[in-house]
């Protein structure tokens, strides 16, 4: 078949979560069949500095690819669809008329069997009345990596808990109301929709009880980081022991989570460990994490060459996350590297894991605090949690994920 990927960047190299699922989809799809990839690209164009990358594994496993500069939204642009259109700012966030025109160009002149999109941001090219609805092929994946209009309703309901913040409630309210329409109509406008877990699909049926969403989990390469592991080097002596957290930091739950984390737990964990060094790594760091740069136990490292080698090196994977949705492939990273994981039951979402089996979870400060200091104290038992969530995470390899999606594919093209 020929498969037309749109995604919101490129999947290429694959530094975090969007990129990593679109990646493994779309690389493990391309071993049997022909993919074009439509897509976004923050190195076009922009004031934002340009990344050094390899993109020839990209240019492999596609037969086609065409890119475009990221569309630059102002404050006043946001503001001003806020009271003239319907849409909610995710539908409004990617729109950009240059990728569209491509978009039915290439719909006007060459056949695909497919067209899938990932994520929500790219999904108004598939509604009406956008003029590329006219040239969409009969068969249409919409691939929703969270179910959104449940993460704003989380933020929605954990700010108005804060009177500082009502204004921030409000406007999370009206997302929360607008995706819920948007992502309803989207998903009923596809001919198959995608989600990562049993909750996200249970999400989605609420919005329309006939949808029946394929979960299609997001997935790791376990081999290529078990490999990255064995040739790691051995922690110099002398380094402290070390707490690390992963993400994307302009991503409204990972900034929450790491300043619950920074400004809750940690303290309680240095009354017993005074030296230990909580690292937060991710590119984009937050103007609102400045406050924890005059703490010396923390470093803010900013975009890095290779999250692994951080994650090798510490004592502690911690996912304090306290709201979200979908699956956390920073936790899929830490089972695959074998470093021992304590989250919350929100950070954990969509993984059935045990505490004290593969995991320690844990949702007030203090039993947070308690579960990081067990395993700062007994490296033995961060051994045992961590072989069994290695083996836990197997059944998440991309060898098991992408014959789900092939399989997807195949119903809704016979029907």
């Amino acid at each position: 078949m020929r498969i037309l990927f749109l995604t919101p960047q490129l999947p290429y190299p694959p530094r975090q979560g969007t990129a990593m699922r679109n990646w493994g989809l779309l690389s493990g799809i391309a071993k049997q069949h022909e993919v074009w990839l439509l897509s976004f690209d923050e190195n076009i164009g922009g004031q934002a500095a340009h990344e050094q990358r390899d993109l020839a594994p990209l240019y492999a496993a596609c037969a086609q690819i065409a890119t475009f500069a990221v569309p630059r939204r102002r404050s006043q642009d946001r503001l001003r669809t806020l009271f003239t259109s319907a849409l909610p700012d995710m539908g409004w966030r990617l729109w950009s008329p240059a990728f569209a025109q491509k978009l039915a160009e290439w719909l006007r002149h060459n056949h695909f069997d497919i067209v899938q999109i990932e994520g929500i941001e790219m999904a108004r090219y598939l509604l009406p009345p956008s003029k590329v609805a006219a040239h969409l092929p009969a068969r249409v994946v919409f691939d929703d990596h969270n179910c959104e209009y449940v993460l704003q309703q989380r933020n929605c309901l954990a700010d108005a808990r804060k009177p500082k913040r009502w204004h921030v409630a409000a406007y999370s309210f009206l997302q929360w109301q607008r995706l819920r329409a948007f992502e309803r109509s989207v998903a009923t406008t596809a001919h198959a929709t995608l989600c990562v877990s049993a909750q996200d699909a249970s999400a989605l049926q609420a919005l329309e009880p006939a949808l029946q969403p394929h979960v299609v989990p997001n997935g790791i390469d376990i081999a290529a980081y078990q490999a990255a592991k064995n040739v790691q080097q051995n922690k110099p002596s002398g380094t402290p022991q070390t707490l690390v957290f992963t993400g994307k930091m302009d991503y409204r739950p990972n900034i929450e989570a790491v300043l619950w984390f920074a400004t809750q737990v940690l303290p309680l964990v240095q009354h017993t460990f005074p030296a230990v060094q909580f690292q937060i790594v991710g590119q984009k760091p937050s103007p609102r994490l400045d406050i924890l740069r005059s703490n010396p136990n923390i470093v803010i490292t900013g975009a890095v060459d290779d999250i692994r080698s951080y994650i090798m090196r510490a004592d502690v994977y911690v996912a304090p996350l306290r709201v979200g949705g979908g699956t956390r492939f920073k936790l899929l990273e830490a089972m695959a590297l074998e470093c021992p994981i304590v989250t919350t039951h929100a950070g954990c979402e969509g993984f059935d894991l045990q505490h004290g089996e593969n995991a320690c979870i844990a949702d007030s400060a203090a039993e947070f605090a308690a579960s990081v200091g067990r395993l700062l104290a007994n490296a033995e038992l961060g051994a045992q949690l961590s072989q069994q969530a290695l083996k836990f995470a197997w059944q998440f390899d991309w060898g098991q994920i992408v014959p789900k999606l092939q399989s997807v594919y195949q119903r809704i093209i016979s029907a």
